[in-house]
């Protein structure tokens, strides 16, 4: 009970103590943080239309949260999940262009599916330079993320340009019987179910499935799975190839349902947010759905903030590293035992109390 509360607590703390040094940043420039605060408040679940663009965001984030929860429960800690990302969503567009999909539930499934097997190849191929070449995955799923972003952009004002677009290059529009509509005539789109049906169904095979346990013990302890035959690369090698397919799916959403085509909107850094994102949720899928609602509002409330207090709407990133950066501190408090620590702080205090007894 005790270790539950603390894995909820830090997390929630660390998100706190951001908030109150975002505030603190702000003040310096001459800008209430009370009134800071407030408008994020607000622009993120201040009203229906709020709430529209909070999910709107949220969904591409579970979703590339999902590409560094996984290889992470594997042992791996992959951050190049912009680049499975940029590459799914034009996988999607390019499929769309290149053959007569049927429209409805079936060219839209097809288009996902597009994007989930390049993202999946793309981001194990980062596993398989560590498995293989002994590469560390930290560096090369960065670098690979850079790469993809610079295949992306040649292609998309290159060879797949669509002519008619001038001032913006981007691909061919996707038919209308292969875009994603709104959840019940909002602006809340499909993939947010997506979205939470990916965290809650791996969640669920990561918990009581034996392949699911096994990558938990590759993992957890890489010796034990060793002596106990388990297939390690394999193992590793498939979380890698799921965290990346669901990066690949978070693109084609985003091109199906929000873009219409491939172009440069669609390096939005959802792939770099969604690692924050999986971080402040210890990798747990589960707990990804509620941390992804949350940094989905921050990202929804920069406009307002913009309007209401005159900070830049790009000022909710300093607030998503400030986060990041306690969350990664909050990691070495885990391990500390209190109760010798307030101990060693006040034995004065102690053997004040021994001595009354007495």
């Amino acid at each position: 009970m005790r270790s539950a509360f603390k894995e909820f607590a830090l997390p929630v703390f660390a998100i706190a103590a951001a908030l109150l040094v975002f505030g603190l940043v702000v003040a310096f420039a001459g800008v209430d943080p009370v009134e800071v605060w407030t408008t994020l408040f607000k622009g993120a679940f201040g009203d229906w239309f709020s709430w529209q663009n909070t999910l709107q965001r949220a969904a591409p984030l579970m979703l590339t949260a999902l590409c560094v929860a996984l290889p992470a429960r594997a042992g791996l800690i992959v951050i190049g999940g912009e680049g499975a990302l940029v590459f799914g969503g034009l996988a999607c567009a390019a499929l769309a262009h290149a053959l007569p999909l049927p429209s409805g539930v079936v060219g839209i499934t097809l288009l996902c599916i597009a994007g989930a097997a390049v993202g999946a190849l793309w981001i194990m191929l980062a596993g398989w330079l560590r498995q293989y070449r002994g590469i560390n995955e930290t560096i090369s799923s960065l670098l690979l993320a850079y790469i993809a972003i610079g295949i992306f952009k040649h292609l998309v004002e290159g060879p797949l340009r669509d002519p008619a677009s001038l001032n913006k290059p981007s691909t061919h529009t996707l038919p209308d019987g292969l875009l994603i509509g709104g959840i019940g005539g909002s602006d809340v789109h499909w993939g947010l179910v997506v979205g939470i049906v990916a965290c809650l169904g791996l969640a669920a095979w990561l918990r009581a499935t034996p392949s699911g346990f096994s990558v938990r013990v590759v993992g957890g302890n890489p010796r034990t799975a060793q002596l106990v035959g388990l297939p390690a690369t394999r193992l590793i090698l498939g979380a890698c190839g799921l965290g990346g397919a669901c990066a690949g799916v978070a693109g084609a959403i985003e091109v199906a349902a929000v873009h219409t085509n491939a172009n440069a909107s669609l390096i939005a850094g959802y792939g770099y947010a969604g690692i924050l994102v999986s971080f402040i949720a210890r990798h747990n899928p589960a707990a990804i759905v509620p941390v992804a609602i949350l940094f989905g509002g921050f990202g929804a409330a920069g406009s307002l903030l913009q309007r209401r207090v005159g900070l830049p709407d790009a000022s909710v990133l300093v607030l998503q590293g400030i986060a990041f950066v306690l969350i990664l501190a909050s990691e070495g408090l885990r391990t500390v035992n209190w109760k010798k620590f307030g101990d060693r702080m006040l034995p004065e205090a102690k053997s004040y109390d021994r001595s009354s007894v007495v």
